[in-house]
C-alpha cells in the first residue's frame, strides 16, 4: 500500500533541508498518516483506512460516506471482521 492517504489523497511533498551555511539537499515531507478503525453506520461495522490527521479531524464534522463518495472509496473493501 502506497503512503498516502485513502480519503483526501495527500501524500509525501518534494522539498528542501537547508542548512545554516545554505547548501541545500532535496527530502521528502512525508504526510501524517495513521491506521484508523472508524464505525461505518451503514454497513453496522468497523472500516480500517489509512488516514492523514487532517481527515480524521474532517470526519467529525463530515460523515464517512460522504468523504468516501468524494474519493471514489468502495468501503466494503475494508471491513474488519
Amino acid at each position: 500500500m502506497s503512503r498516502k492517504c485513502m480519503l483526501t489523497g495527500k501524500k509525501a511533498n518534494n522539498a528542501y533541508s537547508v542548512s545554516f551555511s545554505h547548501r541545500r539537499n532535496k527530502r521528502l515531507q512525508m504526510a501524517n498518516l495513521q491506521w484508523k478503525r472508524i464505525w461505518d453506520d451503514q454497513q453496522g461495522c468497523f472500516v480500517r483506512l489509512k488516514l492523514s490527521t487532517k481527515a480524521i479531524k474532517t470526519l467529525e464534522h463530515r460523515s464517512l460516506q460522504a468523504l468516501a463518495k468524494e474519493a471514489g472509496l468502495d468501503l466494503s473493501k475494508y471491513v474488519v471482521r
